[in-house]
């Protein structure tokens, strides 16, 4: 599949962070573990609401709503620590993130979900998960693109 042509006028977005695939993959060993917190973290807050709609006989419903509030405290710590580090949240249950990437002219998104053991896809912004392709497909490109920009993906 060829890769599509810069967008006319495509720049990066000031304060926002883009990763090159090397950067992603090393950022990866924490992140993973953020990734992971969230997974177990997000499945609790799930099983709470569960059984605040259908309480167990031992369960006190003031009880169950601290539980849910800190609960959705925590995971919001967690969101809030991925969105620091400038990688993206796609699904709480899979552990699916993106890291913003810049990469000929235009922004994409490098893949990853928990369970696999590197960052070995990316898609178009508006592509997502179902859009996932091989990094390989990704050529470097010269020393910059044509509008100034770095290549972020190549690491120039």
């Amino acid at each position: 599949m060829p890769t599509p042509r810069k967008t006319a006028g495509a720049r990066q977005k000031a304060g926002k962070k883009y990763f090159t695939l090397d950067e992603a993959r090393r950022a990866l060993s924490y992140v993973s573990r953020i990734v992971s917190d969230i997974t177990h973290c997000y499945g609790g807050v799930l099983d709470i609401r569960q059984r605040l709609e259908m309480p167990r006989p031992e369960d006190t419903n003031l009880e169950l709503k601290r539980e849910y509030d800190l609960g959705m405290a925590k995971l919001n710590t967690l969101i809030d620590e991925l969105q620091q580090v400038g990688v993206e949240l796609k699904d709480f249950e899979r552990g699916l993130i993106d890291f913003p990437a810049w990469h000929d002219g235009r922004e994409i998104c490098l893949c990853w979900h928990q369970g696999e053991a590197t960052v070995n896809a990316w898609h178009e912004v508006d592509a997502g998960f179902a859009g996932r392709q091989d990094v390989a497909m990704l050529e470097p490109v010269g020393a910059g693109s044509a509008d100034g920009e770095d290549d972020q993906l190549a690491g120039n």
